[in-house]
């Protein structure tokens, strides 16, 4: 009988504090849900935060360059005590390269000296109150000529970095729409970037749009899933005009594909990227 007890209450803790997916590729985001204050995995910790339609939530990224193989994810009391441990699985995404051909004007143009810094402090925004909610929209309707993930190559040389976001082809001048709801928090002409607008969707979720043309609004409004906040250019290190989006969650950069549905173009633009 005890015996019987102990399986029953270890099932309700189980049911009780849930992550999803189990098994994840490099890049993609765990949903964590369940009565804890926070979760932790390969040292990072998140936040889990009250929902009006459920369990407690939390984003815990899986960084693009994490090693692949089992992880144990904590679930955390306010003093960081451990509740409850659950195995997740992370795959090896396989990430293609890609090569990149830019004059030589673009390939030397250096950032400003506060862009690095206030691009991480937007990203980096972990706010109380949660904003988006599913599906997320696509911002501009074009296909997507680079992926997140693939390894830049620059004039076929190492770039030392992925891609930390979406390429979408897009022609110069056409409106660019808000994924999801949020708070904008930047919008700047940056040297790399071009023109940015940072909007917070709440609760550790970021989207950036780089290389505008020029902008919609101002830092600081609220916008609606599809408002317009800017138009598709190439400003910044951009060879074509197209539009570059990401999704950070707490701070680090996310696959986009797990929020949106998106085809690859067949140009050869996006057959250069190849396995490796």
């Amino acid at each position: 009988m005890r015996w019987c007890c102990f399986l029953v209450a270890a099932a309700a803790c189980a049911q009780q504090y849930q992550v999803f997916p189990r098994v994840v590729r490099q890049g993609e985001t765990l949903r964590v849900t369940g009565d804890a204050a926070g979760a932790r995995m390969n040292g990072r910790t998140i936040r889990l935060f009250p929902q009006s339609d459920g369990p407690r939530l939390g984003l815990m990224p899986v960084p693009a360059l994490a090693k692949p193989g089992a992880y144990t994810l904590e679930f955390l009391d306010p003093a960081g005590a451990v509740l409850h441990s659950a195995p997740v699985t992370v795959r090896d995404a396989r990430f293609p390269s890609q090569n990149i051909t830019v004059s030589k004007a673009v390939s030397e143009l250096k950032p400003l000296p506060d862009e690095a810094k206030t691009v991480a402090a937007v990203r980096e925004t972990v706010t109380d109150l949660r904003f988006w909610t599913e599906p997320f929209a696509l911002p501009v309707p074009g296909c997507m000529t680079s992926p997140f993930g693939v390894r830049r190559l620059y004039n076929g040389k190492p770039g030392g970095n992925y891609h930390g976001g979406i390429d979408q082809r897009s022609p110069a001048g056409r409106p660019i729409r808000a994924t999801a709801d949020g708070t904008v928090k930047l919008v700047r002409m940056f040297n790399l970037h071009g023109g940015t607008v940072g909007i917070d969707h709440g609760q550790g979720l970021v989207s950036l749009y780089l290389h505008m043309s020029k902008f919609a609004l101002q830092e600081g409004v609220s916008v609606k899933k599809g408002d317009v906040i800017g138009y598709v250019g190439s400003t910044g290190r951009s060879t074509a005009p197209h539009l570059h989006w990401s999704l950070y969650a707490n701070g680090v950069p996310v696959n986009p594909l797990q929020w949106v549905r998106l085809k690859p173009c067949s140009a050869p633009a996006a057959a250069k990227a190849r396995k490796r």
